[in-house]
């Protein structure tokens, strides 16, 4: 039988982040072929992972981080099953590498991100997944990926990696770093829907609409009122639930558009994503 050294283990176990037993039975079991070890622990994870299919991922790592010249940014949701997993810091580090990785590559779907590779070797992060639920022994999962390319792109993530937010403007304004931190820090705790009334969506205008008429036919305004109250409600909806329009977490006396328009009258928030776990 070939003898296996603690080096060997500690290599393989650096590589697949496994324990130490399984990458020293993965080694015994190839005679101390490293990939046909590796093969050994992702073949662990992918009978886990069967096992664990039907499982409900409702915890993980919500992460959003921007590319060094802030031009690109994304944001990713990592589950797990259980909230010790998802504040391990060796899950969080595989969020945000996944995320750093997909940034690099301009991925735009989740699909597109499991093809690409981990470690720059055939190992995609698909792979890497399945070979971290074997380690771990919890289905792991992404649920939720988003991407903005723009002239400069900020990001925020809540204390506690639950809860993060990803903007884009139109251009490189002065301060448009601090800027860009506040509007994050504006999105994630007052979770707009839309930037403006222009991208709510027909769909959701019609409901509000609808609640409206509902409301004021049941407190008995006249039927011939009730689109116009309707209206007026739909204009407090826009104004709560619109990024632009919606009150400024920092000043109550300014309007998100107010603000912006102090800083730079030509400041345009071009996009934005938020996710919150659960």
């Amino acid at each position: 039988m070939t003898q296996i050294t603690a080096a060997q283990v500690n290599d393989l176990r650096k590589q697949t982040g496994a324990g130490m037993m399984d990458c020293k039975k993965a080694l015994v079991e190839t005679n101390g072929d490293f990939e046909k070890a590796i093969d050994v622990l992702r073949k662990k994870g992918q009978k886990v992972a069967a096992k664990r299919a039907d499982r409900e991922t409702s915890e993980g790592v919500v992460l959003s981080i921007t590319n060094d010249t802030n031009n690109m940014g994304g944001l990713i949701c990592l589950n797990c099953e259980t909230d010790f997993v998802a504040k391990n810091e060796t899950f969080v580090d595989l969020a945000r590498s996944i995320l750093n990785k997909a940034i690099n590559a301009e991925s735009t779907s989740i699909d597109s991100i499991k093809d690409l590779s981990y470690d720059d070797s055939t190992t995609t992060i698909n792979e890497k997944l399945v070979e971290q639920t074997g380690v771990i022994g919890e289905k792991i999962e992404i649920s939720s990926y988003f991407f903005i390319k723009a002239d400069y792109v900020a990001s925020y993530i809540h204390p506690g990696n639950k809860l993060s937010s990803l903007v884009g403007f139109n251009i490189k304004s002065d301060g448009i770093m601090e800027i860009g931190k506040n509007i994050a820090m504006q999105i994630a705790a007052m979770n707009p829907i839309g930037i403006d009334e222009s991208s709510v969506s027909k769909e959701v205008i019609e409901k509000e609409m609808e609640i409206g008429k509902d409301l004021a036919r049941k407190e008995g305004k006249p039927e011939a009122m009730l689109e116009k109250i309707a209206q007026g409600r739909l204009k407090k909806f826009f104004k709560e639930n619109t990024l632009l329009n919606q009150v400024y977490i920092k000043d109550s006396k300014l309007s998100i558009l107010d603000y912006l328009k102090s800083e730079d009258e030509n400041l345009i928030v071009s996009d934005f994503k938020r996710v919150q776990l659960g």
